[in-house]
């Protein structure tokens, strides 16, 4: 497939705006997944050449998290790897099943998740005792969040937000830094997957590339200036936007 020069420009600034929102809330899959699906490419060429765009914008916002001393790579290692052997295993799996059972569930927990922002105020406010270790939260929640993400992927970024502040007393502004650097680690495991496939349109993708890095590294220079601030109602908005388009895909208002 071939785009024109007008068409890549228009995906970059996509991206950009994606980049940009998925760095303080997530969602942004859902800007750029239908972009390239309505510019006329293929579904599975779609997907793998997201995950390349993605990258480029977890990688800015992680990389400014990191600079700014947000995240602690000594104390989440373990975490990391098992998230990224959950995306690998999630990544294989999604070519060999059909996914359609988690795409039923999936609006009713994103909406979970959003009504759970906004009726709890108070949820993250300040860092709380944490209710596990970092290792049981590498196996249970980096091993599962991560798996999912290779094997279907919308809300990665609110699950991860919600389990480290449930689990590990995280505030909000530290769970997303540390959410983006996990979710870092597991577009990496699924765009390798993607790329022995052969479903990644490499220059479409660098081009989205680089608008994520943009849009991404202005989100978490605003995730660290506003805090809670700026994602709380960014969370909620965003998982009411993803259960209202995952419903309508599903035929839930026809």
């Amino acid at each position: 497939m071939e785009f024109s020069f007008e068409i890549i420009i228009l995906l970059f600034f996509v991206a950009f705006i994606a980049g940009f929102i998925d760095a303080i809330a997530g969602g942004g899959g859902l800007i750029t997944i239908p972009a390239l699906l309505m510019v006329g490419m293929p579904p599975a060429l779609a997907l793998g050449t997201n995950k390349l765009q993605a990258c480029g914008g977890s990688f800015s916002a992680s990389l400014y998290f990191l600079r700014q001393r947000a995240v602690n790579l000594s104390e989440v290692w373990l975490i990391l790897l098992m998230t990224f052997i959950g995306a690998s295993f999630g990544s294989i799996l999604i070519q060999l099943v059909d996914s359609a059972m988690i795409k039923k569930v999936l609006p009713f927990l994103i909406l979970a998740i959003g009504f759970y922002f906004l009726l709890t105020p108070k949820l993250g406010d300040e860092d709380r005792q944490k209710r596990i270790s970092y290792s049981m939260f590498a196996c249970s929640a980096g091993l599962g969040i991560g798996f999912y993400d290779g094997f279907f992927g919308p809300g990665t970024g609110s699950l991860l937000s919600l389990a480290f502040v449930m689990l590990l007393g995280f505030n909000l502004t530290k769970a997303t830094a540390h959410a983006k650097v996990l979710n870092f680690t597991s577009n990496i495991a699924s765009l390798i997957f993607f790329f022995i496939g052969g479903q990644i349109m490499w220059s479409v993708g660098f081009a989205m590339m680089v608008g994520q890095f943009i849009g991404a590294n202005l989100g978490a220079k605003m995730v660290l200036a506003k805090g809670k601030v700026l994602i709380r109602p960014m969370v909620v908005i965003m998982s009411f936007i993803m259960t209202i388009k995952m419903a309508y895909e599903q035929g839930w208002f026809s």
